[in-house]
């Protein structure tokens, strides 16, 4: 066999499917679909780019570099998956799998690479917002939380905001807290997802969000973020996480010292399977 042979040999099909063919019979199902999948994209990409060595180092290094900044503040490997809109693509086929078969269901949106566990749990009704900067703008955010098939209140289902705080509702499934009207923020330069991003010349900034986690016993948990509408970065999104159904109004609240804005935002959960 001649050297141009052996090189269109390990280039084609055959070489790729020689790779899947190595699971063993043990492999999980569901494992062996996924990796078969991902073992034939990614050969056809690096065949369809002509990848070299080089750039292939590249892409190992970034990936290397992302996993010795990720701490549990921050998930750098996650970001990159955001920047290219991974994350995004997962969260939507896995809301429409789920908004197949219930109707009505409050859309859902990424983690995101900030999320922490040691959020605090606070009182219906008190402030997630502290040392307020001189030009932010308090908030009233309330709503009602319910089974989407049957419209009940549900109690007891807690909210996490990434200012932060944990809420429980209450026995009309109902919470409410004040907090920070949201700024647009760029993704950080200081690791592969920035630079990669300036790379590829894309803008930077998310538009202004509040993260939202919503549990309750016996039913889906909700992932979301909720944008504000008058925000100038909604059709750019850095990460892509963006929908229409997500978009809300900050509007003026009257008589409340506290806070001279206001948000409804109610909530709709499906039963676990």
């Amino acid at each position: 066999m001649s050297v141009n042979d052996q090189n269109g040999a390990a280039l084609g099909q055959a070489f790729t499917q020689n790779v899947i063919d190595a699971m063993g019979p043990k492999t999980d199902p569901r494992l062996r679909e996924v990796m078969t999948g991902l073992i034939r994209h990614i050969h056809d990409f690096a065949r369809e780019v002509r990848l070299t060595t080089d750039e292939w180092m590249a892409g190992v290094e970034m990936i290397n570099q992302a996993g010795r900044m990720s701490d549990d503040k921050r998930n750098e490997g996650q970001l990159l998956c955001d920047v290219i809109g991974l994350e995004s693509l997962v969260d939507d086929i896995t809301f429409a799998a789920a908004a197949n078969s219930t109707t009505g269901l409050t859309a859902s949106a990424i983690l995101g690479p900030f999320w922490r566990q040691d959020t605090p749990h606070r009182d219906n009704g008190s402030s997630v917002t502290f040392d307020t900067p001189p030009d932010g703008e308090v908030v009233y955010m309330h709503g009602q939380v319910t089974d989407v098939e049957t419209g009940e209140p549900l109690q007891n289902a807690s909210r996490e905001h990434n200012l932060r705080g944990i809420f429980h509702t209450d026995d009309q499934g109902k919470y409410s807290f004040y907090c920070l009207r949201p700024t647009p923020y760029p993704v950080p330069q200081d690791g592969p997802a920035g630079k990669l991003l300036g790379m590829m010349d894309r803008p930077v900034f998310r538009p202004a969000h509040i993260h939202l986690m919503v549990q309750h016993k016996g039913h889906k948990s909700l992932t979301t973020q909720i944008f504000d509408k008058d925000c100038k970065y909604l059709g750019n999104d850095s990460v892509f996480a963006v929908k229409d159904e997500l978009s809300v109004e900050f509007v003026p609240r009257k008589g409340d010292p506290l806070a001279p804005l206001e948000l409804c935002y109610d909530i709709r959960l499906a039963k676990a399977s």
